[in-house]
């Protein structure tokens, strides 16, 4: 966007209702991030549970002190680099958006103000900005499922700021900001099919993150997990969630969140809104039917981690298309999106690599199946209504573009990483449990209560006491 001054006469005044609505939006999609937390931490093991939810508030605390300095700007600054990024100096600090707002569209109070797609519906565009942080928030959270119990907390931080910075917002901006994988004139969607009027023909469909957030997530989740390597006893040691009610209230608070997500990337309480609502819900109840599907005739039994790991795998699939499907089309979306990331779930056992919390079976696969399933499934360019393959096509080339992207970043970070500061905590700390080694803390203190695991009259460690301890230091029921 290139904001402009606009005389007095011609100044634009702030849509209340479109306003309230980003803000509660904005606030749903910051709600996720501890939700997530919630959601990671129940699915650890309890000697991790503190660990993995602060990876989630560690990425609150980088990415959103970034996101201001220099993020917005590098994502949709006006200057577009080489359809690649924006100029990070040209709103540095949001420069132009607050305080000095010099060459911004300004409101009768010298508000820095945007529209919103055209509509006449005028938000301020410090708003716009805070909507979008929560975006770059939540999806350098979602990778830390994939490197769970095992990396140093420093080097996780470090990674954030630079994963943010060189493989979000350059995404972000290619897609949204009217670079390489927009619907502009230079995007390459225009360079395959032509443009007219200064668009593409074929605009790609991305309604709220598919390529940006999951794709781009899940990607970098797997090069992660390669990078760092197994956990001790991968494949060998049962690693299951310590707490599975923890998991089902994260996946509620996802979904919950999730409307702010995908009916907030409208950025007005409209029709679209509305059926962008209607299709995210639609379509997550249906992915958690297909995985509970897959889950019982695979192994005889629907679970509660299964129908809380549905529920994400529907709310990733339907983010990018959410916006181009009908209702009928969501369902059949996160239908297929709950079956395809129940089996890819199991890759991982297959071959060999440690994606701890199934960011790659999940975020990766149904974030693919989700863009390229819009180009099949949209009323309008689907290849399933009649509207031949061209969407199919472009839809399958922004995915591409953003695994590329993605991984060739996260591997060049990864690795620099591990040469310099080091991913692994010690083997020591990994068996007794990374929140002590790396926060000395625990996520649970059985011994003091007293009872069973307590202490006896005398103030000693009763048997059962001592025998927890001894099981928990072994890493056996930790």
């Amino acid at each position: 966007m290139s904001p402009t001054l606009l005389p007095l006469a011609d100044t634009p005044a702030i849509d209340a209702s479109a306003t309230a609505f980003v803000l509660l939006c904005s606030s749903l999609v910051l709600l996720m991030t501890p939700g997530l937390a919630l959601f990671y931490g129940g699915m650890t093991r309890a000697k991790s549970v503190l660990n993995m939810m602060m990876m989630s508030f560690g990425a609150m605390g980088v990415v959103g002190v970034i996101y201001v300095l220099w993020g917005y700007s590098m994502s949709f600054g006006g200057a577009n680099i080489g359809g690649i990024i924006g100029n990070p100096f040209e709103n540095f600090g949001l420069k132009g958006v607050v305080g000095d707002a010099t060459g911004a569209t300004l409101d009768a109070n010298g508000t820095a103000v945007i529209d919103v797609f055209g509509s006449g519906a005028w938000i301020p565009e410090v708003l716009f900005v805070g909507f979008q942080l929560t975006f770059a928030i939540i999806t350098v959270a979602l990778i830390s499922g994939a490197i769970a119990d095992r990396v140093k907390f420093s080097t996780w931080l470090v990674f954030s700021a630079f994963w943010v910075t060189l493989a979000y917002f350059p995404i972000a901006h290619m897609v949204w900001g009217g670079g390489l994988l927009s619907g502009s004139a230079d995007g390459i969607s225009a360079m395959i099919f032509g443009a007219t009027d200064g668009a593409a023909n074929i605009l790609p469909i991305d309604f709220a993150g598919g390529t940006v957030v999951h794709i781009n997530a899940g990607m970098a989740g797997l090069v992660l997990a390669l990078i760092v390597g197994k956990r001790l006893g991968f494949g060998k040691t049962a690693m299951r969630p310590h707490n599975v009610p923890l998991v089902m209230l994260g996946a509620g608070l996802l979904w919950f969140g999730w409307f702010g997500f995908n009916a907030g990337s409208e950025l007005a309480a409209d029709g679209v809104a509305s059926l962008v609502w209607v299709n995210t819900t639609v379509a997550t109840c249906a992915a958690i039917l297909g995985w509970l599907v897959v889950e019982k005739l695979r192994d005889g039994h629907a679970t509660s981690v299964g129908a809380a790991s549905g529920v994400v795998a529907g709310l990733v699939a339907i983010t990018p298309a959410c916006g181009a499907l009908s209702p009928l089309g969501s369902i059949v979306l996160g239908a297929v999106a709950g079956v395809l990331a129940a089996l890819a779930v199991g890759l991982k056992f297959r071959f060999g690599y440690d994606d701890s919390l199934d960011v790659v079976g999940v975020h990766l696969v149904a974030g693919i199946w989700g863009t390229v399933g819009a180009g099949l499934l949209a009323t309008s360019g689907g290849l399933f209504y009649g509207d031949g393959p061209k969407q199919l096509v472009v839809q399958i080339v922004i995915a591409l573009a953003s695994i590329v992207v993605s991984g060739i970043v996260t591997a060049i970070i990864g690795l620099a990483l591990k040469a310099t500061m080091g991913w692994r905590i010690t083997d020591d700390d990994e068996v007794a449990g990374i929140d002590q080694g790396e926060h000395a803390e625990s996520g649970y203190d059985l011994v003091s209560r007293g009872g069973r695991l307590g202490t006896t009259s005398s103030g000693a460690l009763s048997h059962d006491a001592r025998h927890h301890d001894e099981l928990t230091s072994e890493g056996v029921k930790a």
